[in-house]
């Protein structure tokens, strides 16, 4: 639980943290569009222009002064998907360049010495300090167990992997790896005020059409700044428990069924009494939904943030021209 920090605002005087938060917004969805927009295609130019957006994605991090370590701790919980899109993206696509073909045996010898590797992996994992790159390296050694031990198969297949099932996994994880980054500079810069403030003008046109946007923005504000205090509250029970010989890592799948049930209702009741503090909170404080509201801080527009969606929109812009010309000339 100590990893992640979804949610989490930190205190900072970067560029970034200095910036109109409607502004950040803004350009978080245009750089977000233009990442998805560019096409999964072995071609150098597609490579240069994904490699460029994730390189200015870490120049972001640099020039928040955010932690690097924080924002890849994001990353940690979408290993498991990871691997698994990766798997079903090697196996179903089968066009291109065959970079590796291989005889796979699936039967008694390689079945016991999966199942060997799985419980020493998981005795082992608790002294492993970098356990993300110990869980990729024992899905690796799966697939080599199944072929080096043919021994006694119940069943036989072929893994071939071809360069477009490469280059896509690649494009899935270098795209998401840039969304994350992206999408956590914008938590870690912005206040919850601020966010609200941002959401509410970046929404404002809805207004016209009869959206509460003030309404919808705070909720959402609310709901991405209570991510960080129910995972602290969660970890407070687990140790809570641990102290009366509980243990989440070790026990069985059906008692881990249980002590999830265990640990769900507390959080529910937390959550259930914090929201209710929140709300009477507001109340004295004289909120009123859905009532006009004024604006503790007042933002200016600077050279920063005229240059900040400059240059998003060029990129949305350049990629989209760069799509078009692509359909009718070969790059």
């Amino acid at each position: 639980m100590n990893n992640i920090k979804i949610g989490q605002y930190l205190p900072g005087n970067s560029l970034l943290h200095r910036m109109i938060p409607s502004v950040k917004i803004i350009s978080m969805i245009l750089l977000m569009v233009s990442i998805f927009l560019i096409p999964i295609e072995l071609k150098m130019i597609n490579l240069i222009l994904l490699g460029s957006l994730f390189i200015f994605a870490l120049l972001l991090v640099f020039i928040s002064s955010v932690p690097f370590k924080n924002v890849m701790n994001n990353l940690k919980g979408i290993v498991f998907l990871l691997v698994f899109t990766s798997i079903i993206q090697v196996f179903y696509i089968q066009t291109g360049t065959l970079w590796l073909e291989t005889d796979m045996s699936f039967g008694l010898a390689s079945f016991g010495a999966i199942i060997g590797l799985i419980i020493f992996y998981n005795f082992t994992k608790k002294y492993i300090k970098f356990r993300t790159i110990y869980f990729l390296i024992t899905v690796v050694l799966i697939f080599v167990l199944q072929a080096y031990l043919p021994y006694m198969p119940w069943a036989n297949y072929k893994l071939a992997i071809y360069s477009d099932a490469v280059i896509r996994v690649l494009f899935i994880f270098v795209r998401i790896m840039t969304v994350i980054i992206i999408a956590s500079l914008l938590t870690y810069t912005t206040s919850t005020t601020e966010l609200n403030d941002g959401l509410e003008t970046v929404l404002k046109p809805l207004k016209y059409i009869g959206v509460p946007v003030s309404i919808f923005a705070m909720m959402l504000s609310l709901t991405l700044r209570s991510i960080p205090t129910l995972l602290e509250e969660t970890e407070k029970i687990m140790k809570a428990q641990a102290s009366r010989g509980v243990e989440f890592k070790e026990s069985k799948f059906i008692q881990k069924l249980g002590q999830i049930i265990s640990l769900l209702v507390p959080i529910f009741v937390i959550s259930f009494k914090r929201s209710l503090d929140l709300s009477n909170a507001m109340e004295v404080r004289g909120y009123v939904l859905g009532a006009p509201r004024t604006k503790l801080a007042s933002y200016r527009w600077a050279s920063k943030d005229i240059l900040a969606l400059i240059v998003s929109l060029s990129v949305l812009i350049g990629i989209i021209c760069f799509r078009i010309v692509a359909a009718y000339v070969s790059f």
